[in-house]
């Protein structure tokens, strides 16, 4: 990839995390759903492939999927969720309404990733979950979830908040969720319960988030639409903000997700961003240093700490302690990338500090993390000189068409480390 600009429209990708919520819903649904503009990912493909082995049958044709959900049987085999951490945690969830055995496992990375305040809760609430002594492997006895009370911690994932709340529904006494520590990325939870709520089921949450009450009830068949993509929007709008004009379609402006904030942190940078109900635009300026807490949006802190690379002085990106426990240890990650184009950064616990300068092309290695690859894909728009990004066809997690959708608004790519 060369130094250059971009400039054009573009239609962003389906919600990655909606489609996860709305397959799930639809699987406890008894009776027929329709899907509408799903994601099409390798992250959703996983868990669409579990739902397929836990007997939901899912037919896709072009931009519609139906599920025909209710009941759920005990596979014959074990559910590979690959790399994908949300099919993990709510799939673990889901097999222990499942009446027999199912094994979880996935790749190497993924099982190694925090699953210790999911499997308390769950047994809390009456289910039977164990860890392999290796960590390979997650056996679910399930069958009747009673319900009762369950504490957790709030401050690792927010996907053991959301796993719980979707099975909660489907508990013999209904079920209270407490959570000891502050709840983090609380944007994706609002999401679990406003996909619950299409399906019929309603969710207590206290104001401040640390406490959920839900009733023993039944999730109804619905025709769910799912919204496009902040997080894959954010990297387009930022090549847009690093390096030309770029339209984006498809976006709701007043969404839940937690990457809308990408918004909020550009015009705190300086740049030329516009929005409407379905639409933004931004247009390159010059950009500056910020302070910013990714706390509740983890997912835009690669591509935040490409663009605060570009921008005039320094830039201080707090709310990291849980990045280091994603696909990669994405605080090292980039850190390791950004030195490889020549810029500083220095970090403790909660902190990442970037010295703003003039990025040179180099070689990045995103260590099989999408979110990675696409970011310093951007940055390499910006970068002076030729970047290469390797393994970049790891983008195929979350953002299939990313590179293509570079080559529409004008990007000079060579394809031959990312097919």
């Amino acid at each position: 990839m060369r130094e250059g600009s971009l400039k054009g429209k573009v239609s962003v990708p389906s919600s990655k995390s909606y489609t996860h919520r709305g397959l799930i819903c639809a699987a406890l649904a008894e009776g027929r759903s329709r899907i509408l503009s799903p994601l099409n990912s390798d992250d959703t493909d996983a868990t669409a492939e579990i739902l397929g082995k836990l007997g939901v049958e899912i037919t896709r044709d072009g931009t519609t999927w139906e599920v025909a959900g209710g009941e759920l049987w005990e596979p014959v085999e074990a559910l590979n969720c690959r790399e994908s951490g949300t099919t993990l945690r709510i799939a673990t969830a889901l097999c222990t309404l499942v009446e027999g055995r199912c094994t979880l496992t996935g790749e190497p990375s993924l099982m190694r990733r925090p699953m210790g305040p999911l499997i308390d809760g769950l047994n809390q609430l009456g289910a039977s979950c164990t860890v392999s002594e290796d960590s390979s492997q997650i056996v679910v006895d399930g069958g009747a979830l009673k319900g009762g009370i369950a504490e957790i911690r709030g401050d690792v994932s927010s996907q053991f908040v959301s796993a719980i709340l979707l099975v909660a529904p489907r508990t013999q006494e209904g079920a209270t969720l407490k959570l000891t520590t502050p709840l983090e990325s609380r944007p994706y939870v609002r999401m679990t319960m406003e996909a619950q709520r299409a399906f019929g089921v309603e969710v207590q949450a206290a104001e401040g988030m640390e406490e959920f009450r839900v009733e023993s009830q039944r999730y109804r068949p619905a025709e769910y639409g799912v919204e496009g993509d902040w997080s894959s929007a954010a990297y387009l709008i930022a090549g847009g903000a690093l390096t030309g004009t770029v339209e984006l379609h498809g976006l709701r402006t007043k969404s839940s997700q937690a990457d809308a904030a990408m918004v909020d942190a550009l015009r705190m940078m300086g740049a030329d961003i516009s929005t409407r109900d379905g639409s933004i635009a931004v247009g390159s300026d010059r950009l500056r240093g910020i302070i910013f807490d990714v706390s509740d949006c983890p997912d835009l802190f690669p591509i935040l700490s490409a663009l605060c690379a570009a921008a005039e002085g320094d830039s201080v990106i707090k709310g990291i302690r849980r990045l280091r426990l994603k696909e990669s240890d994405r605080v090292a990650a980039m850190a390791e990338g950004l030195e490889r184009m020549g810029v500083e950064t220095s970090e403790d616990e909660n902190r990442f500090i970037i010295k703003g300068s003039n990025p040179k092309g180099g070689t990045v290695d995103p260590h099989g993390d999408h979110r990675i690859a696409m970011a310093f894909g951007v940055l390499g728009l910006a970068a002076e000189g030729e970047t290469t990004i390797l393994d970049g066809e790891c983008v195929s997690k979350s953002f299939p068409g990313f590179w293509g959708a570079l080559e529409d608004l004008g990007a000079d790519l060579r394809r031959e480390d990312v097919e």
